[in-house]
């Protein structure tokens, strides 16, 4: 049985990136977030829309598609969020270093667009909760 939908998501492809995907693991099975790049419908994102240059435009698209989808299992910060991190880690050190700073700009514009700051782990852990 067929877990993934057959509805791509534009923006994480190899497209975006402008370069050719890595070689097939030497198993020849596809990796588990290639299969989510290709075939995950969680949120509608706007076409290319890690590759736009400004990290606002780009925090509120995630946050209407978010907010828009009735897919998601978790609540739109954390779906937007998620998403901005998979394509992050996804990307890795391909990512250059102005894409890699617009894009945890875009999670600073997120955090502030769902009213949630920015905790400090230290605060959390000696606060006790």
């Amino acid at each position: 049985m067929n877990l993934f939908l057959p509805v791509p998501i534009y923006s994480l492809g190899r497209t975006v990136m402008g370069r050719s995907p890595k070689s097939a693991p030497p198993s020849g099975k596809p990796q588990w977030s290639q299969a989510v790049t290709r075939h995950s419908n969680a949120l509608d994102l706007a076409f290319g829309v890690f590759t736009w240059d400004n990290p606002r435009a780009i925090a509120e698209s995630l946050k209407a598609s978010a907010e828009a989808s009735q897919r998601r299992k978790a609540g739109p910060f954390r779906s937007a969020m998620s998403m901005l991190n998979f394509y992050i880690n996804r990307a890795g050190n391909q990512l250059p270093d102005e894409r890699r700073a617009c894009l945890e700009q875009t999670k600073e514009e997120l955090r502030e667009l769902f009213g949630r700051p920015r905790q400090n782990r230290r605060t959390l852990r000696n606060s006790g909760e």
